[in-house]
């Protein structure tokens, strides 16, 4: 069956009810593939014809092959004349593969509708540029709000130097995180707890201190079945290089990398290697600089990273304004005498009453509540 050539005259570029649909749609897509993709951001593609799914694809691991490169091959020769709905402005610059816009007009594709243009500015309107030179209708601005939230840590590391950044926090009825002293707490139940492993899986890192290492010694990957190979990148800031040798994270046949974070100069013999790499930065109050260290895992692609403990990085967090998102599961229950607070001397209000956060979901896990906090601006 052969199919229409493309139209190849300019259009208006309107937004219809069913654009709106199949740019949610790949904007959803694209998103299940959070936290492999980095340092490329995880776009979603669907070609479509009369309201019809010719293919799909997604972003694959490690930011290759690109969403549209795979919807192409899927769709073939019924390419020809469709629409392809994409999350993200194609790009228009060699790097590690081809230029997406190129494959786009060469396969014939007719029309192109995209959420919003790319901050890279090895793209920056050259995608939707090259696109409309070769005759193809594009239309830009539905689902522009679903789109910027899916790719905000790709934006954030584009424009600001440093990842995308949401602090999670398990907090007990009476504001503790733990106990002194005690070692790992459970403070939340299993439902939440599950939740939480399957959050990680959608984050390029992890990030803690070294006082949570010490504590707890967590293996900080995921382990809910299905998911266990999207642990995320662990980053453990140990100001002055005095992590435990037989700390899990440092287990030298661990399929997770560890980084880790330090102002130390004495790596302690630690070498650079695929599993293990140690990062120097700017000391900062108490430990390390956050920004520079923020900025140092972002220079090697991360482009979100949850921030998991403990009570002083929050605080350092949150000091320093580098919090984007902020998710609190609560306790009914309280730890009472001894409790770690939350955020040390800093009130939960911080995050809970602040006019820097709204908060934007509620959700029950079993007897656990859980808030998401946004930033406002």
């Amino acid at each position: 069956m052969s199919w229409p050539e493309p139209a190849r005259t300019r259009m208006p570029e309107a937004i219809t009810a069913i654009d709106e649909g199949f740019t949610a749609a790949s904007v959803r897509l694209g998103a299940r593939a959070l936290g492999t993709t980095w340092p490329n951001p995880a776009v979603g593609a669907i070609i479509a014809r009369d309201g019809i799914v010719l293919a799909r694809g997604r972003t694959g691991p490690g930011g290759k092959p690109h969403g549209e490169v795979l919807a192409l091959a899927a769709a073939g020769g019924a390419a020809r004349g469709a629409t392809l709905y994409v999350s993200l402005e194609p790009c228009a610059h060699h790097g590690r593969t081809p230029p997406c816009s190129e494959a786009i007009v060469a396969a014939g594709i007719g029309r192109v509708v995209a959420p919003l243009g790319d901050a890279d500015p090895r793209v920056a309107g050259r995608g939707f540029a090259g696109l409309r030179a070769a005759g193809l209708q594009v239309a830009t601005g539905a689902c522009e709000a679903l789109a910027r939230r899916a790719h905000a840590g790709h934006f954030m590391r584009v424009r600001a130097g440093r990842p995308w950044v949401m602090l999670k926090l398990a907090v007990s009825a009476d504001g503790g995180i733990g106990l002194t002293g005690e070692g790992r707490v459970a403070v939340t139940g299993e439902i939440a707890r599950r939740h939480v492993q399957a959050l990680r899986g959608r984050f390029d890192a992890i990030l803690v201190g070294r006082g949570t290492v010490e504590a707890d010694d967590p293996e900080l990957t995921c382990r809910l079945p299905g998911i266990e190979g999207r642990s995320p990148v662990r980053v453990v800031l140990d100001s002055e290089g005095r992590l435990p040798p037989g700390a899990k994270v440092l287990d030298p046949v661990a399929a997770t990398p560890t980084w880790i974070v330090s102002a130390a100069a004495d790596r302690r013999g630690i070498a650079d290697g695929e599993r293990l790499r140690w990062l120097t930065v700017a000391a900062g109050e108490g430990g390390v600089n956050l920004a520079a260290a923020l900025s140092a895992i972002a220079e090697l692609g991360i482009t979100r990273v949850l921030a998991e403990g403990g009570a002083t990085l929050a605080r350092g967090l949150l000091a320093a304004d580098l919090v984007d998102e902020a998710i609190i599961f609560r306790s009914p229950d309280a730890l009472g005498e001894g409790r770690v607070p939350a955020l040390g001397e800093m009130a939960l209000e911080t995050v809970t009453a602040s006019a820097r956060f709204r908060a934007t979901e509620r959700r029950r896990f079993g007897r656990d509540r859980m808030t998401r906090y946004e930033r406002v601006g």
